[in-house]
């Protein structure tokens, strides 16, 4: 008993199943069968093949088309920010301000490095003047007594004695000399250590190195800026390009100065760009190369916004209707098609738009007038 009622339980099921099925809907047949409808259309179209190109969208961001990233040359607390994202600077603009205090400091104990090695050469002077006198007195000496001894006047004993002296008088100026060039040595290197102070006080104050609009902001005051920690990005010129990612397969299509559509969909505009760059090296995770192409001035368009690059695969024949005349009743689409004298509603099935008009999957084959308002 038990078999038969489980037997009968599952034809039920499968005769509503039936049921639900044939209650669906199909493309190209009106919900309502064959029922005109009153409909008064301001348009009319005639439904044909239309050749179109297929493309193929790579992902991509909108990036400056030069930017500069702004870093610290020294290590110092930031004291001061004077601007915000999106403000327009000009060449030389202080932007940051640091804490110089420490920077100068040492600027003052490398200036007065300096002072003592200047007054170092100044006592080697001084030092190499009396023994140049000391030598050129020895030698006199030495030379009077040479004549002396010749003549038989004095001892060879005087003559050593006046010989030494003069050695060691020369021996002195040498050293002297020595000193000298060691003297001039080190007011050199201090003087290096001055301008690199110098140069590196002049670090405290960040500014524009062009004129531009700030793009990205990476540091606030209090913070510490280091030598290569991005502080500001900046984008140095009004133009901007798409750095998208394109497959291996279509890297060949792709010459650079061609041009191709970008479109951005968060403005619904697709807008030329030119290929300026196309990098030879494919990402090995994603099969994908980088390309990037330059954008015109378009009002609306900022850097990090997303858009897709429009290459052509290939052409080939289908429907296409105007978005307008497409009719959503939930997920459904319908249009208005002329039977004889009147019109009829016929679902359809629509596929990918281009610009004004649609694709038409299913429910028409062409040759059809449909009307719209």
């Amino acid at each position: 008993m038990k078999r038969k009622l489980f037997f009968v339980f599952l034809i039920s099921i499968f005769f509503i199943f039936l049921a639900c099925e044939n209650d669906k809907i199909q493309p190209g047949v009106s919900g309502d069968g064959p029922s005109k409808k009153k409909f008064d259309p301001e348009h009319i179209v005639f439904v044909e093949e239309q050749e179109i190109t297929r493309m193929y969208e790579a992902v991509g961001t909108i990036r400056p088309l030069t930017e500069a990233i702004i870093e610290s040359q020294v290590s110092s607390k930031v004291l001061k920010v004077f601007i915000v994202p999106g403000s327009a600077v000009k060449k030389g603009q202080l932007l940051i301000q640091l804490d110089a205090r420490q920077l100068t400091t040492q600027l003052k104990q490398s200036q007065e490095g300096l002072v003592v090695a200047k007054n170092n050469l100044k006592q080697t002077y001084k030092s190499m003047d009396g023994a140049k006198a000391d030598l050129d007195q020895a030698e006199a000496a030495y030379n009077r007594t040479k004549k002396l001894f010749k003549s038989g006047i004095v001892t060879s004993q005087n003559l050593e004695i006046d010989k030494s002296k003069f050695l060691q008088a020369k021996a002195r100026l040498e050293k002297s000399q020595e000193m000298e060039v060691s003297a001039q040595a080190s007011i050199r290197q201090a003087q290096e250590i001055v301008k690199e102070a110098q140069i590196a006080l002049g670090y405290s104050e960040i500014t524009s190195p062009a004129n531009g609009v700030v793009a990205k902001k990476m540091i606030d005051p209090g913070d510490l800026a280091l030598p290569g920690k991005p502080l500001l990005i900046i984008q140095t010129s009004g133009s901007l390009r798409l750095e998208a990612n394109v497959r291996e397969g279509l890297i060949s299509q792709i010459l650079l100065g061609n041009n191709y559509p970008v479109k951005i969909e968060s403005l619904g505009k697709t807008i030329p760009s030119k290929i300026e760059e196309i990098v030879p090296y494919a990402d090995p995770a994603t099969r994908t190369f980088l390309v990037k192409a330059s954008l015109p001035d378009t009002t609306g368009i900022y850097p990090g916004m997303f858009g897709r690059l429009l290459i052509p695969v290939e052409q080939n024949k289908t429907l296409l209707i105007p978005q307008k005349a497409v009719i959503l009743v939930g997920q459904l689409e319908q249009v208005f098609v002329k039977k004889d004298t009147s019109w009829q509603l016929v679902y359809i099935k629509t596929g990918k738009k281009f610009e004004e008009k649609i694709e038409v999957l299913s429910g028409l084959i062409g040759n059809e007038t449909i009307g719209y308002k």
